[in-house]
């Protein structure tokens, strides 16, 4: 019991803190939110090393070239898979730096798996890495760099400060 005389709380599992920082941070998100109706609605789980992982059904909707996935589409599923995977360790950060490398085309109309984990990490900077897997072949990689978001108020001060300025 605590001084409260209530019991102690459970510390919050990787999964309960990815859910409640994606809900709380991200729901019209064009990769997880489950509020985009247009969304692609990606749903991440935690695995036992920290990464996350998400199934993608890629449906001829998202191709670009005939019968591949398009690259727009690969680049947003890797740089959401990272950003869920900062949220899994409580952390909401921005992408500064992507770089992401196509090594097959990604085939429509075929299941793939998004996976990312943490590289390194030097706070307020996160160097983070996420792979895309089709047939059990790395279609697509990605490294990144993500700095941690500011709270909303101080980008709109630095916004309304620049407007006024010029």
């Amino acid at each position: 019991m605590t001084d409260s005389g209530q019991p102690p709380q459970a510390p919050e599992s990787a999964s309960e803190q990815l859910g409640r920082t994606r809900q709380r941070t991200h729901p019209h998100c064009i990769v997880c939110g489950p509020h985009n109706l247009a969304g692609l609605h990606l749903h991440f789980s935690v695995l036992p090393d920290g990464a996350v992982q998400a199934e993608f059904e890629c449906q001829r909707l998202y191709e670009g070239y005939p019968d591949t996935l398009h690259g727009g589409v690969i680049c947003s599923l890797l740089d959401g898979a990272m950003t869920n995977c900062l949220f899994a360790h409580g952390r909401t950060a921005l992408t500064g730096e992507i770089t992401v490398r196509f090594l097959h085309p990604v085939v429509t109309e075929r299941h793939a798996i998004v996976r990312a984990w943490i590289e390194h990490s030097h706070r307020p900077l996160y160097h983070m890495a996420a792979d895309l897997r089709q047939c059990d072949e790395v279609m697509a990689t990605a490294t990144a760099k993500f700095v941690e978001q500011l709270p909303a108020d101080s980008w709109k001060a630095r916004l309304r400060g620049r407007r006024s300025s010029s």
